[in-house]
């Protein structure tokens, strides 16, 4: 049983009322941080962290997202309940939580073990059920779409054309793109088979994407 008490639930709150100032306008985004307790992704010893705007390491040269980079690529994907969102990086997890409290059926995939496996276990003892992979997410999970949203959690040095591929149209993919320590975030939207239109947002530092379309 995860303890979610009423200091928790208070520095949640505080973390919602910063990311608003921020810019993260989209209230459900807002609210399904507001709900996930995000202390359970860290060790006791850190519990201090857990609210804070900012990424931390979790092991294997990976970390949990920065809460306010979290909303606004999740803002980016302009969710709709029952949207087959497709996740390329699972890391602990987070990420998966927000999207799966907006009501999307999602799809994550890791491409490493240890997290894989731990994570794997982790989220439906959290009571957060997605379908979980382990393999190569640069190259997308071709099995189980098209997706309506693709999202990846790792910096990538292009856009992976097969990610483009499993969109369906319509379909909206969200990627930082750049070198190995700053990318440029985009929206990428698919208009029609042949059509992308493509959005330019601020830059974030994100781990590097690794894969056969990543960085190898």
């Amino acid at each position: 049983m995860i303890e979610d008490n009423y200091k928790h639930q208070g520095m949640r709150r505080g973390l919602v009322r910063k990311l608003r100032e921020k810019g993260i306008y989209d209230e459900r985004v807002l609210d399904a941080i507001g709900k996930i307790p995000r202390h359970v992704f860290f060790d006791q010893a850190f519990l201090e962290h857990a609210y804070q705007d900012k990424a931390f390491p979790i092991g294997h040269g990976q970390t949990i997202s920065q809460p306010y980079t979290v909303a606004f690529q999740t803002q980016l994907l302009e969710l709709k309940p029952t949207d087959r969102v497709l996740e390329i990086g699972t890391g602990s997890g987070y990420q998966a939580c927000v999207l799966l409290a907006l009501g999307a059926k999602v799809y994550t995939i890791e491409y490493q073990k240890m997290l894989y496996e731990r994570t794997r276990v982790f989220l439906p003892d959290l009571g957060y059920k997605p379908h979980f992979f382990y393999g190569d997410g640069s190259k997308g999970l071709p099995a189980h779409g098209p997706y309506n949203k693709i999202i990846v959690t790792a910096g990538a040095p292009t856009v992976p054309t097969e990610l483009l591929n499993q969109l369906t149209e319509g379909g909206i993919l969200v990627i930082p793109v750049g070198d190995n320590k700053v990318q440029k975030m985009m929206r990428l939207r698919k208009t029609a088979e042949k059509k992308i239109e493509k959005e330019v947002f601020d830059n974030f530092s994100f781990v590097p994407l690794l894969g056969e379309q990543g960085w190898k």
